[in-house]
């Protein structure tokens, strides 16, 4: 607020003046000027006070006459200079205003001010984002459809305003700013105490170092989180001690390699980190044998290193020969039909369109396709208001960089211990994977679960935490059972028990619970919230375990009737 204030001085600093000197010797003259009685004969001049009266309201223009007495014709002279100029004055000052608040820097300032202020007034956990591209705005939706706040820096204007039109449940404070400057991350709330996260998501790997290197040493606390697509620039976001680095390209080749020795592992990744509610795709699997990788860039170089640790043999096609070294690489951009002919693409099993071109990429596709129906087809989709296109073609797999950062970033925002359950299934085999997926699918169906995560504490579990302080444990069972019809089961499935400090993969439904135990769920929605019943109220709770419905108020007769079981006593 104080550089607006001194912005408004500067600028007002030659009206005010103009204006100053007009009333001095506008009120100067009329108490200099003699005046005249009623009778004709000369009178003294004005006071002070009715002279600074006077002007006052005949600057102004209001014009109440002439008084305290009718004015003689050397003040009447006087007041019709005094009126000029004080028009004059007032008419430089208003443009000089209207030029003010029209000003660029001013309105920058202006809604700096707001923002600070906004941010300030903040009394709930939030996370401050960096960048409100395709990744960032996808993420802002998800949070704000779990109402989570956030707070956005972008240093394009123009998303900040489609933000700005954007129906939020929540007020998401968004400013225009370079978010890679120190100054920017702290008006932005970097040390507000509700703080819970920084989200360094721009399009540039730059921007994103010098938001990593900021927080770290203005906060070093802050959870950060980070895209990167350069090897470089994740190797120095980890000397700073970024907490979780996402480079898109090497997220999707890795999966792409999981996809081709552990098809099981790949479908349950896939299915975990989808969107809740979609319907998996039961597409076929990429296929072992030769794969051709059109496009050498980022994409390429990620994809091709791990398809070589994989062992598959590869062709690469770009414009520079010289591009990939110890490689067969065909010149040319892959749209032409002698450059994929030579490139074998009649004998290959798998094409790659990786270029950082969307039209591109689906020309090079449909020209593969057209000589091989039988390619297993992986397009890079690089703009999401592309999407209708993509889906159009029907790739058999498309790598859209914003999604990928976007599902990860809200993994770990929303549900901690899927990323744990992610890397810990690395370590098990197929048939594990296999058997997991076909129970899951077994008892969910075929849409993606939800993911969540219970901790046995007083806040999350408030009935379950009074239970184990009278017993020493509570059976898993009981937060699997519908509390609406005890015999039957909620479409759920634990994947991971977290107890002092220690994980187990799919705990078992006859285990026990302890207090301060973290389990990893995977289930519909409806589950959840009955499972949240169990959790917080206490009749719920002693349903599931003993079968016996204690006595209850209207209010618990009423929602067991909203989830489909009538209360004790009912007919």
């Amino acid at each position: 607020m104080g550089s607006v204030f001194f912005i408004v001085l500067r600028r007002m600093r030659a009206p005010l003046i103009t204006l100053i000197v007009i009333y001095a010797l506008s009120v100067l003259g009329l108490v200099l000027i003699p005046g005249v009685d009623a009778s004709g004969k000369p009178a003294p001049p004005m006071s002070f006070f009715h002279a600074f009266y006077f002007v006052s309201y005949t600057a102004s223009t209001i014009g109440f006459g002439e008084i305290p007495a009718a004015f003689s014709d050397p003040q009447r002279m006087w007041a019709t200079a005094t009126i000029y100029l004080s028009v004059i004055g007032w008419t430089y000052s208003i443009l000089t205003i209207l030029a003010l608040f029209s000003d660029r820097g001013f309105q920058q300032a202006l809604a700096a001010s707001r923002f600070r202020r906004r941010v300030a007034r903040i009394a709930e956990p939030f996370y401050l984002i960096c960048g409100c591209g395709e990744t960032g705005g996808l993420l802002i939706h998800a949070l704000d459809r779990i109402d989570r706040r956030c707070v956005v820096v972008e240093s394009d204007e123009a998303r900040i305003v489609e933000l700005e039109l954007e129906d939020f449940r929540t007020d998401a404070p968004a400013l225009v700013a370079d978010a890679s400057q120190p100054q920017t991350l702290l008006l932005a709330g970097l040390r507000h105490p509700w703080c819970r996260g920084v989200l360094a998501l721009t399009n540039q790997d730059a921007a994103n170092l010098a938001i990593a290197a900021a927080v770290r040493l203005l906060n070093p606390g802050m959870p950060l989180l980070c895209r990167a697509e350069l090897a470089d620039t994740v190797e120095r976001m980890t000397g700073f001690g970024a907490d979780y680095i996402f480079n898109p390209f090497e997220v999707f080749g890795r999966l792409l390699a999981q996809a081709l020795h552990a098809p099981a592992r790949y479908r349950l990744h896939r299915w975990l980190t989808g969107t809740p509610g979609t319907r998996m795709s039961t597409g076929d699997d990429p296929p072992p044998g030769r794969w051709i990788v059109c496009g050498y860039g980022r994409f390429g170089r990620s994809v091709v290193s791990w398809l070589v640790r994989g062992g598959m043999e590869l062709t690469l096609i770009d414009p520079d020969v010289k591009a990939a070294p110890g490689f067969r690489v065909v010149a040319g951009s892959g749209i032409e039909e002698a450059v994929l002919r030579e490139a074998g693409v009649a004998e290959a099993v798998g094409f790659v369109a990786g270029t950082d071109d969307d039209i591109n990429n689906l020309s090079i596709a449909t020209a593969a396709r057209r000589l091989n129906p039988e390619l297993f087809m992986v397009v890079r989709q690089n703009q999401q208001a592309r999407r209708e296109l993509f889906e159009a073609y029907a790739p058999d797999l498309a790598v859209v960089p914003s999604e990928i950062v976007g599902h990860a970033c809200l993994a770990l925002l929303t549900t901690p211990l899927l990323p744990v359950f992610l890397r810990q299934m690395e370590q098990q085999d197929d048939e594990w994977a296999r058997s997991l997926l076909a129970r899951m699918r077994l008892e969910l169906g075929d849409d993606v679960p939800e993911s969540w995560s219970v901790r046995l504490d007083a806040v999350q579990a408030a009935a379950a935490d009074a239970w184990l302080e009278r017993r020493a444990s509570l059976p898993l069972a009981a937060l699997l059972t519908n509390p609406a019809a005890r015999e039957s089961r909620l479409a759920c499935v634990p994947l991971l028990l977290r107890r002092d400090c220690g994980d187990h993969l799919v705990p078992t439904d006859s285990g026990d619970l302890r207090a301060g135990d973290e389990i990893l769920f995977a289930g519909t929605h409806g589950a959840r919230v009955r499972q949240q019943l169990i959790l917080r109220n206490a009749n719920a709770l002693a349903y599931v375990l003993t079968g016996r419905e204690t006595q209850s108020g209207w209010l618990w007769g009423w929602l067991l009737g909203r989830l489909g079981r009538p209360p004790a006593g009912a007919a």
